[in-house]
């Protein structure tokens, strides 16, 4: 578990695979889950233009590798990005801008420094045909800054996979009640018990109960019961803050609203 006393965590996606879950997708010890504040970051890399249309620049992708064994998927290694008038959030850029470039032309291809979101993770096993190599074992679906989760569109999140083979640069900025593992157990200081499913989405055991509880919290339960250590670092971590302070630096992070459940 990430050390809530840190204010980030740096890892390197590596290209070897590792496991995920639903609550979790891990990269370079990192295990990420929803709500998980990311600074995302690509280093550009030499490429060449190879389609130019109104919407879309495709360009050679210097990373990923065609999947010989893919059935019924056969990649071109090439990938397509927008252009401003496609009005589609692609986290690769190019440089020069898209639309500045023409068939054939050398650019380069990469991540600015971008903050997202993790709104969902998605485990896949075996791993994810996709006519591409690395094959991903999970995906985070993620939404940029200053966009808010609306259960009424479709594809709304970005699919990034944490280990994949593009060398992204993943930084964790914030992730609220850090100290906290999904099904934890804990009660608050006005005596009601509240079962911590993810940062805003919070069982309550007393239907009369607030819709938040009130710190400093009290560990009860983790796959039973906590040990000493954990029961002292949640104790520690709530003896002061709240929180309305965890939601109120996730949103300056984010600038965004947390996803209601």
């Amino acid at each position: 578990m990430i050390d809530p006393n840190s204010k980030e965590d740096t890892v390197d996606r590596q290209t070897d695979g590792s496991g995920a879950d639903r609550q979790g997708a891990e990269s370079g010890g990192v295990r990420f889950r929803p709500d998980d504040v990311l600074k995302l970051e690509c280093p550009f890399t030499d490429t060449t233009v190879t389609d130019v249309s109104r919407f879309y620049v495709s360009v050679r992708w210097p990373w990923l590798e065609v999947d010989p064994q893919a059935k019924n998927i056969r990649w071109n290694g090439q990938r397509a990005l927008p252009t401003p008038e496609a009005h589609d959030w692609e986290i690769f850029r190019t440089e020069p801008a898209e639309v500045a470039l023409k068939s054939g032309d050398a650019c380069q291809v990469g991540i600015p420094p971008t903050v997202v979101h993790v709104l969902a993770v998605d485990h896949f096993d075996p791993p994810l045909v996709t006519g591409m190599l690395p094959r991903p074992a999970s995906y985070l679906e993620v939404l940029r800054q200053g966009e808010t989760y609306d259960p009424e569109l479709e594809d709304q999140g970005y699919a990034l996979d944490p280990v994949g083979g593009e060398p992204i640069r993943i930084e964790l900025l914030f992730r609220p009640y850090a100290f906290l593992e999904p099904g934890d157990e804990v009660i608050d200081q006005e005596g009601y018990v509240w079962r911590f499913n993810a940062a805003w989405d919070w069982h309550p055991f007393d239907e009369a109960q607030p819709s938040t509880p009130a710190w400093p919290l009290a560990l009860l339960s983790r796959n039973g019961e906590p040990t000493p250590e954990e029961a002292a670092a949640v104790a520690r971590a709530t003896a002061v803050g709240s929180h309305a302070e965890e939601l109120e630096r996730w949103t300056e992070l984010t600038r965004a609203r947390p996803a209601t459940h």
